[in-house]
């Protein structure tokens, strides 16, 4: 009898020889197992310092490459705002250049206003003084000039506005170029303070998407380059014409200035000739009336003569008349009737002759009155003539005062002529 019941498990027990397989076959296994563990360490590692390193390259070239585009854009942003400043400027002096020649334009309103009125105003001269003279030929040619210095002028103002506009439209332009370029430049700069670390950063829904207004990097450049050529283009073009507005301006005032002293010496002219016309007839008048006085006293004579001569006549022919009665052979042709025929002959022609030249007198008194009429006319003409070229030289005088009138100084003259009013410090 046995001292241990041994029990065995209702199972097949595996051989000596399996059991050393089995454990070859774990040994084996386990060895793979660690081999490929060790493998993976080393693969992963390598893996993650590849990946590590290439994350870094990655970031420090796009950190790069963002460096250079905010340098890139800020540098691109500097020459537009160059510009910017400049088509600014160039507005201001294009608008100050088309405010002066609008002053101009109204001066010339001014200019027209007493051409106009000198010429109404010499219409109402009379007589043989309303006529065309040098004085009118050169209010004529005065206003002729007006009109083609307002029609340059006119232009020359159109075209500033036009320009003005388009340098308008590119300052327009300038400002949202310089506006995106802010706003590109902020994005990028937040974007090279950001690391892996940044608590703002998260996944987004599709960030490698692309816009439908994107633009390839060459056109870009091509926009900016025709944006700063259109800008250098304009403002050459906006000088240009700021240039050729002061040449034409400054030569319209002086063909208008030698126009005015052209004019005002045609009517000095004719003041001249005028005057001297008046103070001849003046002259006319002052000896004439002596002359009518005299005349007149002559004729008096002369009436006073022929009545004397009248009662010498009556007495004569009452003579003749009283001898024809003389009886028988008394009534002859003596000695006494042949003196008393002659003398009534005498007397009839001697009254003839004064008579004649009684008539002679008064016709001659006549035409010397009528003749002082007309120097009385024409000098009434010549005063009117006088009175109103000399208003219209008062007139004219409005244009050299204010503005328009002459530097008081050489040295005066010598700022304007050099535009140096902006550059002297007030006192």
């Amino acid at each position: 009898m046995m001292s241990v019941v041994t029990v065995e498990k209702p199972i097949s027990k595996v051989a000596l020889p399996d059991w050393h397989g089995k454990v070859a076959e774990l040994r084996q296994t386990c060895d793979s197992r660690r081999a490929d563990a060790f493998s993976l360490r080393n693969e992963a590692r390598q893996l993650r310092n590849e990946t590590n390193c290439r994350t870094q390259w990655d970031t420090y070239h796009n950190n790069v490459r963002l460096s250079d585009r905010i340098t890139e854009v800020s540098r691109w942003r500097e020459l537009m705002n160059n510009c910017l400043e400049a088509v600014e400027k160039e507005i201001a002096d294009l608008t100050t250049e088309k405010e002066i020649t609008e002053s101009e334009i109204e001066n010339l309103n001014l200019n027209f206003t007493l051409a106009n009125e000198c010429l109404s105003m010499r219409d109402q001269r009379g007589g043989a003084d309303l006529c065309r003279d040098e004085a009118e030929t050169e209010l004529k040619h005065e206003l002729s000039t007006l009109e083609s210095l307002k029609k340059m002028l006119t232009d020359k103002a159109q075209a500033a506005w036009e320009q003005m506009n388009r340098l308008e439209e590119v300052r327009f332009q300038l400002k949202q170029d310089l506006q995106d370029k802010d706003e590109t430049l902020e994005i990028c700069r937040n974007n090279l303070g950001m690391d892996k670390n940044c608590a703002n950063t998260s996944f987004k829904p599709d960030p490698l998407r692309l816009p439908k207004k994107l633009i390839s990097y060459e056109s870009w450049v091509e926009h900016c380059k025709y944006l700063k050529l259109r800008a250098d283009n304009e403002l050459a073009a906006a000088q240009k014409l700021r240039e050729t507005m002061y040449v034409p301006r400054e030569r319209a005032r002086n063909d208008l200035k030698a126009q005015n002293d052209a004019t005002n010496f045609a009517l000095r002219k004719r003041i001249y000739e005028t005057q001297r016309i008046k103070n001849e007839l003046d002259w006319q008048r002052f000896n004439m009336i002596p002359d009518m006085d005299r005349l007149m006293k002559e004729i008096t004579n002369l009436e006073a003569a022929l009545l004397e001569k009248t009662n010498a006549l009556k007495l004569a022919e009452t003579r003749c008349e009283n001898r024809l009665y003389r009886p028988g052979a008394e009534l002859c042709r003596d000695e006494p009737m042949l003196g008393l025929a002659d003398e009534v002959l005498q007397l009839r022609r001697t009254m003839r002759d004064l008579q004649d030249k009684l008539d002679s007198a008064k016709a001659t008194y006549n035409g010397l009155e009528d003749q002082l009429m007309v120097i009385d006319r024409e000098l009434y003409n010549k005063n009117q003539a006088l009175t109103t070229d000399l208003r219209c030289l008062d007139l004219r005088s409005r244009l050299n005062t204010g503005t328009r009138a002459d530097p008081a100084t050489q040295t005066d003259r010598n700022i304007v002529l050099t535009r140096m009013q902006d550059e002297i410090p007030p006192e």
